[in-house]
């Protein structure tokens, strides 16, 4: 598959009275037409700030350090506010967390895709406009949406919201689709109706999707290949296989063992020890060695490197480092570094 998005090298910062918040921290990652990669991740790590930052959707106070974005082949980075306009909802959309805050309580939602629509087909009225609006609502799965195309978000339920909020974000046919924790929100019944209806349209549009979340159980229900975010960087890459079956980085470990399925039996949930560092001034050498149980001397002095483990699977530990000592993992088989 083609090379839809290439971010390369990435640093975004926010500037605030306390100090400069390095909220992304040299990330690189591709996404290819058609597939679905997860950024997963404990709050705070940077996982919505890098999809702002490339749909350039970042407050003043933030300014990107370094890093080119591609799309097609083509940087982004300096396009003008007017040229970017162009490519929101017609390239790359998004879909936010909170689908009441991000739905207007005075316009009936079918006023509002049709709105959606009309920005990116102005020439669509009338009829052929109304049409589209109904496409779109039967699309994401809404029922009798000649009927509810007049109802007000109020409405709807929290699930009929996002799904909403769905067929808005799909009204300009994008490339790219950012879901930004879109199931957060809703109770776990409609999460795997949302997360399965996101799949299902995925592949009947070929829309490449990047889904933001910190639910690893979500991420095994959709995604093709994953990227673990900590302290503003991604510390392993890999496809779903290689992060579920084969985690290489000990934060992916505790990630992976606090989840509910594998700890029963157990008299408690695994937790990681200790709090994410502040990104105000990271620490020095790998950010997660203070919480790792595994760390090495190395780790407080020297950031390591992305080692290659296969041709899709990467991670940067040095726990990976030939030189590293034999470790059995608390997830997957025994390793050498």
């Amino acid at each position: 598959m083609a090379e839809l998005l290439e971010v390369k090298n990435l640093s975004v910062s926010f500037f605030t009275p306390a100090g400069e918040v390095q909220a992304v921290r040299d990330v690189s990652f591709s996404l290819r037409a058609g597939e679905v990669l997860a950024i997963v991740g404990e709050s705070g790590c940077g996982k919505s700030v890098l999809c702002k930052s490339i749909l350039h959707l970042l407050p003043p106070s933030a300014r990107r350090k370094s890093g080119t974005i591609a799309v097609n082949g083509r940087d982004i980075t300096r396009l003008r506010e007017r040229e970017l306009q162009k490519l929101r909802g017609s390239l790359f959309s998004m879909v936010f967390q909170d689908p009441m805050t991000a739905l207007n309580p005075s316009m009936t939602v079918g006023a509002q895709l049709a709105a959606a629509v009309h920005v990116h087909a102005p020439r669509l009225r009338g009829a052929a406009l109304e049409q589209r609006v109904l496409e779109l609502m039967r699309l994401v799965g809404i029922d009798r949406p000649e009927e509810r195309r007049g109802l007000y978000p109020h409405h709807f339920s929290g699930g009929m919201r996002q799904r909403v909020v769905l067929a808005i974000a799909l009204a300009g046919d994008p490339s790219i689709l950012f879901a930004d924790e879109p199931t957060t929100a809703l109770d776990v019944t409609i999460q795997a109706q949302i997360l399965d209806l996101l799949r299902e349209i995925q592949q009947k549009l070929g829309t490449a999707t990047v889904f933001v979340t910190h639910d690893l159980g979500a991420v095994a229900r959709v995604a093709d290949r994953v990227a673990v975010m900590y302290a503003g960087k991604i510390v392993e890459l890999g496809t779903a296989e290689d992060i579920f079956y084969d985690p290489r980085h000990p934060y992916t470990w505790g990630l992976l063992q606090s989840l509910p399925a594998l700890s029963r039996g157990k008299p408690r949930l695994h937790t990681i020890p200790g709090m994410p560092p502040t990104l105000i001034d990271p620490p020095k050498g790998d950010a997660f060695a203070c919480r790792n149980e595994y760390a090495l001397a190395i780790d407080y002095e020297e950031e390591p490197p992305m080692f290659r483990i296969s041709d899709t699977h990467f991670a940067a530990t040095w726990l990976l480092d030939p030189r590293a000592p034999h470790i059995t993992p608390p997830i997957g088989g025994e390793r050498h570094g």
